[in-house]
């Protein structure tokens, strides 16, 4: 395996602002620095981060980094031996065609995304490189162009090995991610971690998103906490019957996550859909659930339901 010289983070929003900040700030700080971290950001946010860098706001300090370079495409970047892509699922095929011709047979790619599909849906497009399957344990957003503010979360890369090339060693990136001072597991097997967050994250967001109301609200309406059960209860019988293997009280222990956060919090993808003609993640959550049940069979009756009325909204 290559060493890592060469950084791409694709999507610098609050995933990818969060540890695009942290690694330029520890490569920044490294003597004889011979790692370079690039930025694919857009808008006002990519003018202020090439003019001024990027300042990461966490509850112990505030960082200010710059990257190697910020661009709006990947002509200036030079291949990279990591790809971070930090985009939304909406943007995800967008993201893929962009750095397809820039991906090597030994190019790390490390999805940190939402979505329980998402490995698939990058080797329909990438049929070469490493794909690291993951999830990130992280609350962040921009809070203004060229800061990102962590609001929860303790920062956390979850990653496992390329199911289609494990003979390629175990864990390519521990190594690099200590040295840097990147807080992360290697799990041999990442799924089961992935699909558990996918739970809580699809069905607590489709359920706040069709009420209208918010996570504490919805734990305490009796009609919409059952909505919130049955959806969970969808996903865990595709999980099963795809192999995956969950906790036996996984849905009691994803319902009681809910109860961990402020009462009046909103979810996300409420956040998008409240918003008219913004986009949002509907088919990650909604959309992938009824696919996958199609596929193999199962029924979904509840996140049908519930996924319509969402869509008639708009």
């Amino acid at each position: 395996m290559n060493a890592v010289k060469t950084i791409c983070v694709f999507g610098v929003g609050g995933v990818g602002g969060y540890f695009g900040a942290k690694m330029a700030d520890s490569l920044n700080s490294t003597p004889k620095r011979d790692t370079e971290v690039f930025f694919i950001a857009r808008g006002e946010h990519l003018k202020v981060i090439q003019a001024q860098g990027i300042t990461l706001v966490t509850p112990e300090k505030t960082i200010q980094a710059r990257p190697t370079l910020a661009a709006a495409e990947m002509d200036p970047v030079p291949d990279p031996n990591l790809i971070l892509l930090c985009v939304k699922g909406y943007d995800l095929e967008n993201a893929l065609n962009a750095i397809r011709p820039r991906v090597q047979p030994h190019t790390l790619v490390l999805p940190l995304l939402n979505g329980v599909d998402i490995y698939e849906r990058i080797r329909a497009v990438l049929t070469t490189g490493i794909v690291l399957p993951a999830c990130v344990y992280v609350g962040t957003y921009i809070h203004q162009p060229g800061v990102i503010h962590q609001s929860g979360g303790d920062g956390r890369i979850l990653f496992g090995q390329d199911p289609g090339q494990k003979e390629l060693g175990l864990n390519p990136l521990g190594h690099f991610f200590e040295n840097i001072g990147i807080n992360y597991q290697f799990a041999r097997d990442p799924f089961p971690a992935i699909w558990e967050k996918f739970m809580f994250i699809a069905a607590y967001g489709l359920v706040t998103a069709q009420t209208g109301k918010t996570v504490g609200e919805v734990l305490k309406d009796e009609e919409s906490k059952a909505c919130i059960q049955g959806i969970m209860g969808e996903i865990a019988s595709i999980a099963k019957r795809k192999e995956i293997e969950l906790p036996e009280n996984i849905i009691a222990e994803s319902m009681a996550k809910g109860k961990q956060f402020p009462f009046s919090t909103k979810t996300s993808y409420q956040r998008d859909v409240e918003q008219p003609g913004r986009k949002n993640e509907g088919d990650l959550f909604g959309g992938a659930i009824l696919r996958q049940g199609r596929v193999l069979g199962i029924p979904t009756p509840v996140t049908e339901s519930i996924y319509s009325k969402i869509q008639n909204k708009g």
